[in-house]
């Protein structure tokens, strides 16, 4: 999908209530979640071993782990919107998530990023930013069912 840009913060006013964006599709690698269990130590079985998943778990598969899944979030947003006039973006946090589904080794997932909430961070000038919440619903090629939904909460300064 093209990456949708916005030339000033503003402009995202009147998007409020919409999707803003649907990410391209990435395939979840071993090579990723081994990775990922490198840097967080989280080496469980149902990760890091996919002969003993294929044998003992009962998704049949070694899966991502949903912190995973969870932190390319950053990355989906990064690759699928542009604030030309942002300086820099942090993420602020989350008021709800849940992972409604696993995600396979193999399987591709894509992101689909709803603008909930629009709010200026400094109202007095001070320090011009916005503080956005989307809804996110990560989804898995080929299932009905989303593997993560998420309120998330982002602030971008100019």
């Amino acid at each position: 999908m093209p990456r949708i840009e916005f030339a000033h913060l503003r402009e995202l006013k009147d998007r409020v209530g919409q999707e803003i964006a649907v990410s391209d599709w990435l395939e979840m690698t071993q090579e990723r979640v081994n990775l990922f269990a490198q840097a967080t130590g989280d080496h469980q079985w149902i990760h890091v071993d996919p002969a003993r998943a294929q044998r003992e778990s009962p998704f049949g598969a070694a899966i991502a782990h949903g912190f995973l899944t969870l932190s390319l979030l950053s990355k989906f947003l990064g690759d699928s919107i542009a604030f030309a006039s942002a300086r820099m973006g942090v993420n602020y946090g989350l008021n709800r998530v849940r992972f409604t589904a696993p995600v396979p080794v193999g399987a591709r997932v894509r992101a689909r990023l709803r603008l909930r909430q629009l709010e200026d961070i400094d109202p007095q000038g001070q320090t011009h930013g916005v503080q956005m919440t989307w809804d996110v619903t990560l989804e898995r090629e080929g299932s009905d069912k989303p593997c993560l939904v998420a309120e998330w909460l982002t602030r971008r300064y100019e």
